[in-house]
C-alpha cells in the first residue's frame, strides 16, 4: 500500500484529471470540459496552501510515474448548529475518492482516506459523511461508515438565462 501524503498546490493538475477519471466512473462518459474546471483549480490553488484551511487533500503517488497521482481524496469541514450527538456542530464530508483505473485494488484510496480521517479527527470533527458508488462501499464500511436513516435530497437553483 502507499502512503498517502497532504496534497500541495503542485497537485492541482492532477487532482482535477482525477476527478474527471471518478465522474466518468459515475456517469459512464467523460465530463464535458467547463467552467467546473477553473473554478476546482481556483478552489484548490487558494485552499491547499493554507494550513488552517477547512479543505484538505490526501494523494498518493503514481509509483515510477513522476508528477502523476494513483489516488487521491478531498473533504471539507462544516459549520452546522450543535446538537446532542455533536454539540460543536463542526462536521467533515468527504469527496473525489478516486483511484486511477491503472491502480486500482493496491490500497491507495484506503491509505487516502484514512489520513483525511485522521486529519478530521485532529480537528475535532467526530461526524464525517460520504456518498457511497457500489464500488466504494465496502471500503467505507471497514472504514467504520454506517448507513444513515435519513434521506438524501438537493435543491437546484432554476436557471437565470444568463449564468
Amino acid at each position: 500500500m502507499g502512503d498517502a501524503r497532504r496534497a500541495t498546490v503542485d497537485d492541482v493538475s492532477e487532482l482535477l484529471r482525477l476527478r474527471a477519471v471518478m465522474f466518468a466512473a459515475l456517469d459512464g462518459v467523460p465530463p464535458a470540459p467547463g467552467a467546473w474546471q477553473h473554478t476546482m483549480l481556483r478552489t484548490l490553488r487558494n485552499l491547499l496552501p493554507d494550513p488552517e484551511a477547512e479543505l484538505a487533500a490526501y494523494v498518493v503517488d503514481a509509483p515510477g510515474r513522476p508528477g502523476t497521482l494513483a489516488a487521491c481524496v478531498v473533504g471539507v469541514i462544516d459549520l452546522r448548529l450543535g446538537g446532542p450527538a455533536d454539540p460543536t456542530g463542526r462536521s467533515g464530508y468527504v469527496f473525489n475518492v478516486v483511484t486511477d483505473a491503472a491502480y486500482r485494488r493496491r490500497g491507495y484510496s484506503r491509505a487516502c482516506l484514512t489520513a483525511l480521517l485522521d486529519w478530521f479527527a485532529a480537528r475535532g470533527v467526530r461526524t464525517v459523511d460520504l456518498k457511497a458508488s457500489g464500488d466504494g462501499a465496502a471500503l467505507y464500511q471497514e472504514l467504520g461508515f454506517r448507513p444513515t436513516s435519513t434521506v438524501a435530497m438537493r435543491w437546484i437553483a432554476p436557471s437565470t438565462g444568463g449564468n
